[in-house]
């Protein structure tokens, strides 16, 4: 089952849903912005994709800033917790296929997992 973690506003994540329905695929789209994932599920996701918490971050949101998250003090869990809360720090797109799960940025990076 293939998952894309979307946000229509984005024109990255829409190039890279284009690609799956491209290839045939018809991937669970999760809008992320409307149903956040947990702490948890963040965790999760980021970790199967290989990153760390940090560059799983858009450190170019303003609510970023706002909240001191680039101060290298913080810890994993600190940080997590503010993607819990505001969603829109997570990065996108993250695309979960059986061979694997990846931040798609840039979005030719979903080749490596289809």
């Amino acid at each position: 089952m293939t998952k894309i973690y979307h946000n229509p506003r984005c024109g990255t994540s829409r190039t890279v849903l284009q690609t799956l329905q491209d290839r045939g695929l018809q991937p669970e789209i999760i809008e992320y912005l409307k149903t956040p994932l947990s702490r948890d599920g963040l965790a999760s996701l980021i970790r199967d994709a290989g990153l760390t918490v940090r560059e799983a971050m858009r450190a170019k949101e303003s609510i970023y800033q706002e909240l001191g998250l680039a101060d290298a003090v913080l810890t994993d869990e600190q940080l997590l917790a503010a993607m819990a809360e505001h969603p829109i720090l997570m990065n996108r797109p993250f695309v979960c296929t059986e061979k694997g799960s990846r931040l798609c940025r840039p979005s030719a990076t979903v080749e490596e997992i289809l």
